[in-house]
């Protein structure tokens, strides 16, 4: 398929050529590109400024090697990745991902996307990410200590508090965050905000461990109120069940829906009742053990071995919240044969575009996840500037502020896709706003 704008076309072209290999950042670009059709060709200066080249290549790409030692004495090697991809609004931001599907593809779709998703926040943050295909799983602590040590000792050179402040991803949780900043402040003698997700006792921020789940929600509640809905008495499927899967269950109950599925990489659980956060926590945190044990928790409940299958659960509201392209075409159609109502992202796109765009043709509301799970990353911003000001907030002081932001994203993006003529298309908006301040920022610094 090729874009109606030639300017377009040949900006692809030229970049499916040079990263043939790379497939999930190609998807990626695609889809804001179909996106921005219309905001192109309503500005031409953007093509005379190169916007669309310099935007789709990254700033900066580190790749280097990561040895460390297991418990066995034997010497092991990871590769680690830090893609800087546009600092125009503010200093590099985005997570690292610890997990063996990790590749430079992956880490540059995830930078692409952080982009827009930090713009959207309204927060002064570029986009960046990172990661290793280091896998944590099974690992011992003072292994993952000494991992995530070695991994520092090569990062420090390439971040800062105001030039690129990583945070957690997949693989990447408190434990991790911790000995990333141990090293860091060992290495560079200083105590700066220079990582998100920090513990509370040295930097964090009360409700960053809840912010993406909560802020689908709150995303979530706006586009349902905007068409005359709620989350009170809906069935609702989340996929996943680590960090943003538990508290997006949390929030929504809150919010009066009943989350009757959640899954992880092998089967799904389903339980009429509601399932029970905290007992997701107590397995997945504590035990750290597999979802399959739930049943074992509470009677009633029903273990589905096969994650997949989670989309043909009946319900109102999906919510994938695990890992990109987890909701095929199949999916889908299952979702829309089931009466399902609305489907908001969680993850990093875990929608397939053909996915995507049966859904849309289907009239289900769709929430694209650049827009809705940018909750994580916007109190990641209230973290940096916390730890700028030598402040601590309290939890509800962050929580308003996170709830504020999404109500603004939300409206930002319906805006900006009712303003092109794509009313009601939220991954239209959410692409058009998060890039026109991005560009913007772009031309006013010139060629750079």
């Amino acid at each position: 398929m090729s874009f109606k704008s030639s300017y377009l076309n040949e900006v692809y072209e030229g970049l499916a050529k040079r990263n043939a290999e790379q497939k999930e950042f190609l998807q990626a670009v695609r889809e804001v590109f179909e996106s921005l059709e219309p905001v192109v060709a309503a500005h031409p200066g953007l093509e005379k400024n190169g916007i669309m080249e310099r935007l789709t290549e990254p700033e900066r790409a580190v790749l280097f090697r990561v040895p460390w030692v297991d418990d066995s004495g034997k010497v092991r090697v990871n590769r680690g990745y830090r893609v800087q991809f546009s600092s125009a609004i503010g200093p590099y931001k985005g997570g690292l991902r610890f997990h063996p599907s990790v590749n430079l593809s992956i880490i540059k779709f995830l930078g692409f996307e952080q982009t827009f998703k930090n713009s959207l926040t309204g927060l002064p943050m570029g986009g960046g990410k990172g990661g290793s295909d280091f896998d944590p799983k099974g690992k011992s602590d003072t292994e993952v200590m000494r991992f995530c040590q070695s991994f520092m000792t090569e990062l420090y050179r390439h971040i800062g508090p105001n030039c690129d402040v990583p945070a957690g991803d997949i693989g990447v949780g408190g434990r991790e965050i911790g000995y990333l900043f141990g090293q860091y402040k060992r290495i560079r003698n200083e105590f700066t905000g220079v990582l998100t997700g920090k513990g509370i006792p040295y930097g964090g921020s009360l409700a960053r461990t809840e912010a993406t789940g909560y802020g689908l929600c709150y995303f979530t509640k706006e586009m349902l109120a905007a068409n005359g809905m709620s989350f009170e008495g809906k069935k609702i499927v989340i996929s996943g069940s680590g960090n943003v899967a538990t508290y997006a269950n949390q929030k929504a109950t809150q919010l009066g829906g009943r989350v009757i599925a959640m899954s992880d990489s092998n089967g799904y659980i389903v339980d009429e009742n509601g399932i029970d956060y905290k007992v997701i926590k107590e397995i997945k945190e504590v035990k750290r053990a597999r979802i399959k044990t739930y049943p074992e928790y509470v009677s009633g409940a029903k273990y589905v071995e096969g994650s997949s299958g989670i989309w043909n659960v009946p319900c109102d509201i999906a919510l994938p919240c695990a890992t990109q392209n987890e909701l095929p075409l199949e999916g889908a159609k299952a979702l829309v044969s089931n009466g399902c109502k609305a489907v908001a992202e969680g993850a990093n796109m875990p929608s397939t575009p053909e996915a995507i765009a049966y859904l849309q043709a289907n009239n289900i509301l769709f929430a694209p996840a650049k827009a809705s799970n940018a909750g994580g990353v916007a109190t990641s911003g209230l973290e940096m500037s916390q730890n700028s000001l030598r402040l601590s907030w309290t939890f509800d002081e962050v929580d308003e502020r996170l709830h504020n932001i999404m109500k603004n994203i939300y409206a930002n993006a319906a805006q900006a896709a009712e303003i092109y003529g794509m009313k009601g298309n939220l991954v239209a908006g959410a692409n058009i706003a998060g890039f026109t301040k991005v560009a913007d920022a772009m031309i006013a610094h010139g060629i750079v």
